[in-house]
């Protein structure tokens, strides 16, 4: 009996420091945007895509509610050009965490889409990385952005088709730059 006590105390202790070691490299609940810090300000950007043509904007990451969200504003232009009548988009993306490493994200925009995203970044948290949840019959969304410096990130927008949900192909893809501070 005292051999059976031994083994069950062992993985207990092994069970818990293994635990802790695999917690101390997720964010914790005290810091849970360490992977998204680095969108947090201002940013000016261009690009385009097949369908859209080339256009430009701006957003913003912010936090709110004390930290508790982050929230993205974003708007595009992008002109008229041969038979495509001018477009203006403007998005807003509220974000939170529902706990170590688990994320989620709610979009509106003002052509009336409500996407709603599970949202990750890599490992050396250079990709963050939003997809929308899988909804039987309807497409289904990606959106990327790629850290290239502290100053400039790479943004791709990929849709999957209704029925191929892994599927993504790029319908937008830019370039966005800190806005300097005044």
């Amino acid at each position: 009996m005292a051999r059976n006590i031994t083994t069950a105390t062992l993985i207990v202790i092994l069970a818990v420091a293994l635990y802790g070691a695999v917690y101390s490299q997720t964010p914790s609940n005290d810091q849970p945007w360490v992977g998204w810090q680095y969108l947090v300000g201002s940013w000016v950007g261009e690009g385009g895509g097949e369908k859209t043509g080339q256009g430009g904007g701006w957003f913003t990451f912010d936090f709110d509610l004390q930290k508790k969200i982050l929230v993205r504003k974003a708007h595009s232009e992008y002109p008229a050009a041969g038979d495509k009548p001018a477009v203006v988009h403007d998005d807003l993306l509220i974000m939170y965490n529902e706990g170590p490493n688990k994320y989620r994200a709610n979009y509106y925009d003002n052509e009336g889409h409500v996407i709603n995203y599970a949202a990750e970044y890599s490992a050396d948290t250079t990709d963050l990385i939003y997809t929308s949840d899988g909804v039987k019959g309807s497409a289904r969304f990606r959106l990327t952005y790629h850290k290239v410096s502290a100053d400039t990130v790479k943004i791709l927008f990929e849709i999957a088709p209704p029925g191929k949900p892994d599927e993504f192909n790029v319908y937008l893809s830019g370039r966005a730059h800190r806005k300097p501070e005044k």
